[in-house]
């Protein structure tokens, strides 16, 4: 049985007042809160573990890199990779799908070489291929989704062509909750030798993980979106594509030798992995997946889903609130308008009433564009929230539609 109100109880600050109202928080989409397990473990890695990694011999050097590299092994069980080798550790989603235009795309493609993205996509992963397309004749090819925020997987296929060397497509919008068939365009991908990239920033949080189910090259994650500290994250690589890559930073860990004349890597994953990592941030996120996956990621799924499916009821009854993106199967993941109130306006107000949303592009202007819509409320709800946040939601939303009639 999934009991909310004991996994609510792990993270302390759902018990705390705002503006004199109990805590909903619904931005988890952004960066979801911290159990206390997590906490723990950070406080008890800057306190009584600390120290560098890979670089000393003595106890807590050791400790560090014992726990550190431990990780790999975790995120690799947690994305059900073939082998912790496939694992890099970055510092978020971003991190990872930079390294991929510089380490992948930048040595290997050439101006006129398309890559196709959707209109779904976060910044993230728009923004690193435009400096392929201004530093290199890059081609971006765009691929729009229908107004219910739905992706058609053959739209994707179809516009592959001769030219195509990578296809950069969400698993879940951040804006929709809409949920793409990655598996389906990663096979087309494949067969037509198109490097596939995943983003897996929602979609990692909110149901279980097989990248070698999924068959995409790259799948990266953040771990402050998946309950663990911000500055950490990881990303997958097919091996098959980690043996075209070139490392962009250079420092200490991903060399081998250093010379006068010449310089030799590190063999992969420390190749890509330059400088003192975020070593106590790593830890942290490694101690929130081993928690996750001890809740169990099918648990979490089924509780969001009964959670998506009383939202969607109650924010459809409500015919004076425009909700954008209504794609069957979406996640638990809600944009909303009200005419007559600017989004910004409706989260002050909600946040008097102690709901916390995000509000504006969410980093995602084409899509916003697309929809015809300037900027947005966000309701993103998470594995602590309940039935009541709905509710409460729909309560503050009510006194707004009040204010601004």
């Amino acid at each position: 049985m999934y009991d909310v109100n004991a996994i609510r109880a792990q993270f302390p600050i759902l018990s705390r007042e705002v503006n004199g109202k109990p805590l909903t928080y619904l931005d988890s989409g952004a960066s979801a809160q911290k159990p206390q397990v997590v906490i723990d473990a950070i406080t008890r890695a800057y306190s009584e573990e600390y120290s560098n990694v890979h670089r000393g011999l003595h106890f807590l050097s050791n400790l560090a890199t014992d726990k550190y590299e431990g990780v790999r092994d975790i995120v690799k069980t947690f994305l059900n990779a073939p082998h912790e080798d496939d694992i890099i550790f970055t510092s978020g989603t971003t991190e990872g799908i930079n390294l991929i235009a510089y380490s992948w795309a930048m040595p290997r493609l050439q101006a006129g070489d398309e890559i196709l993205i959707s209109v779904l996509e976060h910044h993230a992963n728009i923004v690193p291929w435009h400096f392929l397309r201004e530093r290199m004749g890059i081609v971006i090819k765009w691929i729009d989704c229908a107004m219910d925020g739905s992706l058609d997987a053959q739209a994707v296929i179809d516009a592959m062509g001769p030219k195509t060397k990578l296809v950069a497509i969400t698993q879940m919008s951040n804006v929709t909750g809409t949920r793409v068939d990655v598996k389906t365009i990663c096979a087309a991908a494949r067969s037509r030798g198109i490097a596939s990239l995943v983003d897996g920033s929602q979609g990692s949080v909110h149901g279980p993980v097989d990248v070698q189910d999924i068959g995409c090259d790259f799948y990266p994650i953040t771990g402050h979106k998946l309950y663990g500290p911000s500055g950490s994250g990881a990303i997958y690589v097919h091996p098959d594509r980690q043996a075209e890559m070139q490392p962009f930073m250079g420092g200490g860990d991903m060399i081998d030798v250093v010379a006068r004349d010449t310089v030799t890597y590190n063999k992969p994953p420390m190749k890509f992995e330059a400088g003192t990592p975020g070593i106590v941030q790593t830890i942290g996120m490694g101690v929130a997946l081993d928690w996750l996956m001890n809740v169990g990621m099918d648990n979490i799924a089924e509780h969001e889903a009964d959670i998506a499916t009383y939202a969607s009821a109650k924010l459809q009854s409500l015919n004076w609130l425009q909700v954008q993106g209504t794609a069957p199967d979406k996640g638990a993941i809600f944009s909303f308008t009200m005419a007559g109130a600017h989004a910004h306006d409706l989260s002050t107000v909600l946040d008097k009433r102690g709901v916390a949303v995000r509000a504006g592009s969410h980093c995602a202007m084409p899509l916003m564009e697309h929809l015809g819509v300037t900027a947005t409320c966000r309701a993103s709800f998470a594995m602590y929230n309940t039935k009541e946040d709905v509710d409460t939601l729909v309560s503050a939303l009510e006194l707004c539609h009040d204010l601004f009639a």
